[in-house]
């Protein structure tokens, strides 16, 4: 029996709200769960909100705190990054999220070969799990499908996790933005942690020049499958979230995002 669509709205929907008025939208979308995170200058985490406040805003609707978004980048491991690891998951802890989301390197310039990467990511999945365990949070590793990317595809990733014994610890994101980007055609339900959804529209731009800039609600003129890949995610056993995460512009600078949100919802719900 296929499960039904749950879903819930990552800060990037709506980058400029404050918290409060950002979960009080998800509220009167009957979304019940938001991502965080610690990118966004002036928001959270920079700014200096305590974990408790968050957590106090969020219990006080009803809303659960999924992750946040993110550690980056996880796989280049080193004492800075460990003390990232452990800032995060305290943080995590104290807010009541779910999770940290752990993205891979993600830039020019990588000269490493693909040996050298998968042992670096093993490296960082197994000093990260212990971390995980004591904080009671998982990690959710989310591969990205740009050409650059140190790990674009979940198949490497869940390889890695299962050789560490990290199962216990880790999921994957399914992103579905990246799940195109990629050029990948597994899906992983069971070790799915959770779904990113966004759309494309431009019909034009070669996949190369795809970019987070183009990731808008997903709606009619998607090119990227939303529905499809959805529905082989739910078909085959996922029964998470599915988070919106469109990081346009044009969608952050919407007169009414939460009458575009719904109306996003409204077409998968029918698709």
């Amino acid at each position: 029996m296929k499960s039904p669509l749950r879903f819930a709205l990552n800060r990037m929907v709506a980058p400029d709200l404050a918290l409060a008025d950002f979960i009080q939208m998800a509220k009167a979308l009957k979304c019940d769960a938001i991502e965080i995170r610690n990118d966004l200058k002036n928001r959270e985490i920079e700014y200096g909100m305590p974990a408790t406040r968050v957590r106090e805003l969020c219990a006080a609707q009803g809303i659960t705190v999924l992750s946040i978004n993110a550690l980056y980048p996880f796989d280049v491991w080193n004492d800075e990054r460990r003390a990232q690891a452990l800032e995060l998951a305290t943080y995590a802890r104290e807010c009541g999220a779910q999770g940290l989301v752990m993205c891979p390197f993600n830039e020019p310039g990588d000269t490493r070969t693909d040996a050298q990467r998968a042992a670096a990511l093993r490296t960082a999945l197994s000093e990260l799990a212990p971390i995980l365990r004591e904080y009671g949070i998982l990690g959710f590793v989310e591969p990205l499908g740009f050409e650059v990317s140190a790990l674009r595809r979940k198949r490497v990733a869940v390889e890695a996790i299962k050789s560490i014994g990290g199962l216990d610890v880790f999921r994957v994101v399914h992103d579905t933005f990246h799940h195109h980007l990629a050029g990948e055609h597994e899906f992983f339900p069971e070790l799915t942690g959770l779904v990113h959804i966004s759309g494309v529209e431009d019909r034009d731009a070669p996949l190369s020049a795809i970019g987070d800039g183009h990731r808008v609600l997903v709606g009619e003129g998607d090119i990227l499958g939303n529905a499809a890949q959805i529905d082989t995610l739910l078909s085959t056993g996922y029964s998470g979230y599915l988070s919106f995460e469109p990081f346009a512009e044009s969608v952050h600078g919407l007169a009414d995002i939460q009458q575009a949100v719904g109306a996003s919802i409204a077409h998968l719900q029918k698709s």
